[in-house]
Parts: structure tokens; sequence; C-alpha cells
């Protein structure tokens, strides 16, 4: 069979890694290991669609292209694991693991960096990118990447993850606490190792309330609340009030599972990136900025310290 990538729009759905294959009937098959609706989301289902002049027919799912286990979703402490290499894309020097710790961005979080071990060589990982359901590990260097089947060791940039996690817990107590004193909602945010913005849909704001917030905020990170992590079916986690803080709620109804960030006793929301364990872990928060992003959009500027 000969096989290649293609471009493809299925039913207004995104296919993860389609594959054409012709077999010796001469009939063209197109393989759909699972469909992308959204972000990180993706339906665990696939089809191999078969066609032969105008006839199409659905076939058993396709076991190609495995997804990536995505091991920083249950255990972001991890730094180090074992893996195996699952296809290797040479143009764009990438690997794709059959399981990874790489966080690979999203959500205002960026991506991790660290290194890929194999065959005695270590490759440094510059870039990590979600593709459908596999996460794609961008090599950098020259030196030839590693084959399918090989075994990997993969090591993250541990000081700059933990940055980004103390980063993104904080900025869920922002939330948390903006949410519980002034029923503010989250219109946008983003951020890089110790400092974030974070939008909430404010009338206005001015620095006696920034200074307020701030002192708030860092009570809360005082009182060393666990945070949990947990994967609920959609039916039981939209029982939970609240469980959206963005204004829009940006999780399509096909998604079955959705995973929860609980800052115990402060905050419960659904979100996908990476946090510490305890908010004592976060360090003191400054509110270095804030500004008017239009009339009910206000911006603040966060630091770690």
């Amino acid at each position: 069979m000969r096989r290649f990538d293609i471009v493809y729009k299925f039913f207004g759905l995104v296919p993860v890694h389609p594959r054409v294959l012709t077999d010796e009937k001469n009939e063209i098959v197109l393989i759909f290991p699972a469909f992308q609706l959204f972000d990180h989301f993706t339906f665990q289902i696939g089809m191999n669609v078969r066609c032969h002049a105008a006839h199409f027919k659905v076939n058993c799912p396709a076991k190609e292209d495995p997804m990536t286990e995505l091991l920083y979703q249950t255990d972001s402490t991890l730094q180090e694991f074992e893996a195996r290499i699952t296809s290797v894309l040479a143009e764009q020097r990438a690997v794709i693991l059959d399981r990874s710790a790489f966080y690979p961005g999203g959500g205002g979080q960026p991506c991790d960096f660290g290194t890929l071990a194999a065959d005695g060589l270590v490759h440094a990982v510059t870039s990590v990118k979600k593709q459908g359901a596999d996460v794609l590990h961008f090599l950098g260097g020259e030196t030839p990447l590693p084959a399918v089947g090989a075994s990997v060791r993969g090591t993250l940039d541990w000081a700059r993850r933990h940055n980004l996690m103390r980063t993104h817990t904080a900025l869920h107590v922002l939330c948390g606490t903006v949410f519980r004193d002034y029923g503010a909602l989250v219109t946008g945010g983003d951020m890089e190792p110790l400092k974030g913005r974070m939008d909430f849909e404010f009338a206005s704001m001015k620095g006696e309330l920034v200074r307020e917030i701030e002192s708030a905020v860092n009570r809360e990170i005082e009182a060393a609340r666990d945070v949990r992590v947990k994967i609920l079916p959609r039916e039981e986690a939209f029982q939970i009030p609240d469980l959206i803080r963005t204004k829009i709620n940006l999780l399509p109804e096909g998604i079955q599972f959705v995973r929860t960030v609980e800052i115990v006793g402060l905050d419960l929301q659904a979100d996908g990136g990476t946090h510490v364990q305890n908010t004592r872990e976060v360090g003191r928060v400054k509110v270095t900025d804030y500004k008017s992003k239009g009339a009910i959009n206000k911006r603040i500027y966060i630091e770690i310290e």
C-alpha cells in the first residue's frame, strides 16, 4: 500500500493524522483514527472510510497512530519518563511518543522544554505542540532523528516547568479570589514563567481595588490550600456550580470527559494545564500593573516573587 498525509475536512470535524491508502484492488481507504473538535479535546473514536467510485463504507476503528498518553494530566510532578517513538516527522524534525510528560501548550500556558535521549544521543526538545490526539516533540540540532520504535527517556526543563506551574496556580488563586469577592468572570489570560496577566469583566478598576485584590490573593496562598486534579465524566462535571469561569464556555458539547483543577476551599474549574500541589509552593504574588482593555474588560498583571 502507498500511504501519505492529507489535510481533509470530514463533516466539519478535523481528523487526527488522517491517512490515505491505496490497496491491491485500487480502492482508496481514508483512515481517521480520531477527530479533533477543540484545542486539546479529541473524540477517541476512529474509522476507516473505504471509497470506490461513489461508494463509501465505514469499517471497524483504525488501529494505526495510537494517541499519546498525556502523563502530565494526572501527575504534573513527573520530571522524567520512559516512552517509545510511534512516528517521526522528518521534515519538521519532530517525533510522536506513545506517552509524554511534556505539556504542549494551551490555555495560556506555554509548552515545556527539555531533552529526549535515544540510542546514545541526547536531543534538545525546543518546542512541543498538540496535534489532535498526539503530542509533537520538535528536536533541535542536526543529529539524526531516532527511529520509529526506539525507546527514549524524556527529561523536562524542570526549573521552567515548575515556575510555570507556580504561575498557573497563582492565576487560579487570582481568578478564584476575584470571582468569590466580586463575581467577575475571566475574559482572557496569558503567562510566562513567574509572570502573567488575567482579564476580568470589571466595569472599572482603581488602585485601591487592585491593592485589595493583591492582599486577598496572598492570604489565600499563605493558607496553604491543597490543589487537586480530577478527570470527570462530562455529566458529573457540569453538575459543579460555576465550573466554567470564562465569560464564554469553550467546552464543545461532544467532550465526554472534563479535567478539573480544585484549589480546596477557594476555586474549582475546568482546566487542562499543570499546577503545584499546594498554594504554599506559589510564593508571594505582586500586582505590577493594571489596565483598561474595554468598557467592561480590565487587565491585571502579576509577578511571582
